[in-house]
């Protein structure tokens, strides 16, 4: 972990920059603590679920909590109660928290506050899966066989209550000491069979390091890289398992929104396969894309580059919603299936929309008349959202990395080089954790090598480095 050189770095001129959005107007405040007082869905219409004993898991000191689990294993698979939070409960069709929701797309995380997608009242409180408090929810209940397939799904609205509140170290820490709790016991399990399933589906995943800003004991930021232990990657595959049988729902239906990527180009593929030949990594023919960068060590440093080279078969991702007629493109190749986002309605729009209706088909309903007339607009908001989203989040950390190395110029560091092109590359950085482009000539890939920091601009976030020659 790196202290930046400056203490409470100022994000504000980010804010300006990007034009983020501020406090939230008076009429929306005042509709979200009415909606906190009384919903709009009645609770005696809601299945009584506040006796599954339901677990969060999320990030240290979260609480605009998503989702609650309950795993069970089963003699014939696998049973999970998956409960999330139910914003349409609070949020009014039309009224002023909804169009304020449209306009912001998603929850924008910085690190001196983040930009929330609904008030807190709701986002912090009455909407949130807060532990020992009654909430409304979606309570999608799913099915498996013991490979871990889905066999069944069954999604209704529901009162539930979280019984504890854990963090992923947490988790892992109660797993790896065989005292985890009974909710989750069966999590790691489950998870690697849906890894398994995953890989022959041709899902790909990229283990290179993730940066992450936090604040010290003294408010100072400072640059670490983002752990991400085996409770991360089982988590994300419930939220993946509830997404995929959210997408089935949708197409049977021929009504929705899904999230889609297109697969990667022969062409691509092939230049992956020469990439891995350069690097010095084994890629037999009858392997796939997701075998091979299943069994690779992400801690050498020709894994870090392919993962990077990889990322050029991941273009194309964006949102297709549908009413009436199936889409040409219904799949997302990165992993592998269709799959739709409905696990995390407080802090992403398209949630909210997709769970119902995926709530009115398994019901026999007809789909409401706003969430049809929302389709059409959706994907274009999400991917507006994704791409602000995106972009603050590298210029928070473009900014962090500028406040770090500003005292350093001339200092050398360690690198691996994950890109290279001529006479330039991208780098990261051992210590700090830093991602930056590199000038010099003939940069291998996957290479270990030293640089040297050869200038810093704070205002512009821009840092440089230099090969020192072997």
């Amino acid at each position: 972990m790196i202290r930046t050189h400056s203490a409470g770095g100022d994000f504000g001129p980010l804010r300006a920059e990007f034009e983020l959005p501020g406090a939230f107007t008076a009429e929306v405040l005042a509709e979200a603590e009415a909606a906190a007082i009384d919903p709009i869905e009645s609770a005696a219409a809601r299945l009584d679920a506040t006796a599954l004993p339901l677990v969060t898991i999320d990030p240290p000191g979260s609480k605009d909590l998503d989702q609650a689990m309950l795993i069970e294993r089963r003699s014939a698979g696998f049973r999970v109660h998956y409960a999330i939070a139910d914003v349409a409960a609070f949020v009014r069709p039309g009224g002023a928290m909804d169009l304020e929701a449209r306009r912001r797309g998603q929850t924008l995380y910085l690190p001196d506050g983040n930009v929330p997608l609904h008030p807190p009242v709701l986002s912090e409180g009455a909407a949130s899966l807060l532990p020992g408090e009654v909430r409304p929810a979606v309570l999608w209940t799913v099915e498996t066989d013991n490979s871990g397939e889905l066999r069944s799904v069954l999604v209704r609205r529901a009162l539930v209550r979280s019984t504890v509140q854990f963090d992923y170290e947490t988790v892992q820490a109660d797993l790896d000491a065989g005292t985890a709790h009974p909710s989750v016991a069966a999590l790691p399990e489950l998870g690697r069979l849906r890894r398994e399933l995953a890989v022959r589906r041709g899902g790909v995943e990229l283990q290179l390091p993730e940066q992450e800003i936090t604040a010290d004991s003294d408010g100072e930021w400072v640059l670490a890289r983002r752990p991400r232990n085996q409770v991360d990657a089982w988590n994300a595959e419930i939220s993946l398992l509830t997404g995929m049988a959210a997408a089935n729902i949708m197409i049977e239906a021929k009504v929705g929104v899904l999230r889609t990527l297109p697969a990667a180009e022969a062409e691509a593929v092939d230049w992956l396969r020469r990439s891995a030949h350069a690097l010095g990594i084994d890629w037999p023919e009858h392997v796939s894309v997701s075998e091979l960068l299943a069994g690779l060590d992400p801690r050498r440093p020709e894994s870090l580059a392919l993962y990077a080279d990889t990322t050029r078969l991941l273009r194309g991702a964006g949102y297709t919603s549908f009413d009436g007629e199936l889409p040409e493109l219904t799949a997302h190749a990165g992993i592998g299936g269709a799959y739709a986002h409905v696990t995390a309605p407080i802090r992403r729009l398209v949630d909210r929309f997709a769970t119902e209706v995926c709530l009115a088909v398994t019901a026999g309903r007809p789909v409401p008349d706003w969430v049809r007339a929302a389709l059409t607009a959706l994907p274009d908001e999400m991917s507006a959202s994704d791409t602000l989203a995106a972009r603050v989040e590298r210029a928070c950390l473009d900014q962090v990395e500028a406040w770090t190395l500003a005292e350093r110029i001339g200092g050398t560091f360690e690198a691996v080089v994950l890109r290279a092109e001529e006479n330039r590359a991208e780098v990261i950085i051992e210590d700090p954790p830093v991602i930056a482009k590199c000038s010099g000539e003939r940069l291998p890939e996957g290479a270990r090598i030293q640089v040297r920091l050869t200038a810093v601009d704070v205002e512009r976030r821009k840092v440089a480095f230099e090969r020192v020659p072997a």
